[in-house]
């Protein structure tokens, strides 16, 4: 019995060790993926986007009084941008000064950090070049990458990126410290084997040029694919849906968006606006977290986007899904 004891003991002491070894390698294998520099073009772009020359005349404007209209215009679909297509309160809070991502003892600490012009605001001295850098390639000031989503804002235009730069720059200024982001044990383990990725590490591309500026209006696939670029850092890029990538491990895969029996096929338009606009699906089941937080958005999105947002889902191709 004393030789299987002894066994067991020393078979405990080795897989205490491997563990402890392989902690300490994704400890520094997560440190490394973090603390690396990412290169990504600079560009430049206006706050706001002018009137061009022939609005100028037709409206009969000076340059001052052009000035003022082109950032009016820019502060309101600045603010329809954030209230109705791109969350970003979600992470920095209704006030825009900081608010939590993630707050769990395993998983880590992130907070979204103050984008006002308050004491702790991250955002004061950024000029174009940054905020492309942070909002569409998830890239730090020092080149560092981040834990912004930036896939999910990878098809946004350069001058809807201005508009909201805007509406940013007309909140109020709140003084707020945001702590620096920290992984827990499983944070570690995941980011360290890929489980946890970040945007600046999915994207195709930091150099290719974005659209200067959005799809026209329209109920139109183009326009509708340009909408769905939001939906892709939870439905993948082919908007099939499954485990989403670095989310919360309480939420439930993402739901097929195809026209696949495993997704919408079968759906009606007003069937989707409902699943949008009030969480309820076709059987009458309620939509779970993090889809439930999407609804305030949906409910402040024009008809002709969730009618073109529609039109482009049932133009990709199906993709069967258990």
């Amino acid at each position: 019995m004393k030789p299987f004891v002894k066994g067991i003991a020393w078979l405990l002491a080795a897989v205490v060790v491997a563990g402890a070894g392989f902690y300490v390698w994704a400890s520094f294998a997560a440190s490394r993926a973090l603390s690396r520099t990412v290169e990504t073009h600079r560009i430049d772009l206006p706050i706001p986007f002018p009137l061009s020359a022939d609005e100028l005349a037709t409206l009969e404007l000076t340059a001052e009084e052009g000035a003022a209209l082109a950032r009016e215009r820019a502060l309101e679909r600045g603010r329809h941008l954030v209230e109705a297509r791109y969350a970003c309160v979600e992470c920095h809070g209704r006030n825009f000064a900081g608010g939590v991502m993630v707050d769990d003892a395993l998983l880590g600490r992130l907070l979204g950090p103050n984008i006002t012009s308050g004491l702790g605001g991250r955002v004061a001295d950024y000029d174009p070049a940054d905020w492309d850098r942070i909002v569409r390639h998830g890239v730090l000031l020092d080149g560092r990458p981040a834990a912004m989503p930036s896939d999910d804002y990878e098809r946004m235009s350069d001058q809807e990126l201005s508009d909201i730069i805007v509406f940013l720059r007309s909140q109020p200024a709140v003084n707020n410290q945001v702590p620096p982001p920290s992984l827990g044990p499983l944070g570690k383990v995941l980011m360290a084997t890929g489980q946890l990725p970040l945007s600046a590490d999915t994207m195709a591309s930091h150099d290719a040029a974005h659209a200067r500026y959005p799809p026209e209006t329209a109920v139109s696939v183009d326009f509708g694919h340009h909408l769905a670029g939001v939906c892709t850092g939870c439905h993948r890029e082919d908007l099939s849906g499954g485990p989403v990538a670095g989310g919360d491990p309480s939420w439930p895969p993402a739901s097929n968006l195809t026209p696949d029996a495993s997704g919408l096929a079968g759906w009606s338009y007003d069937e989707f606006v409902a699943a949008m606009r009030e969480g309820k699906r076709p059987d009458g089941t309620t939509l779970r977290e993090p889809m439930t937080l999407m609804e305030p958005y949906a409910q402040k999105m024009a008809d002709v986007e969730l009618e073109a947002l529609w039109l482009y889902l049932q133009s990709v191709p199906p993709v069967a899904q258990p």
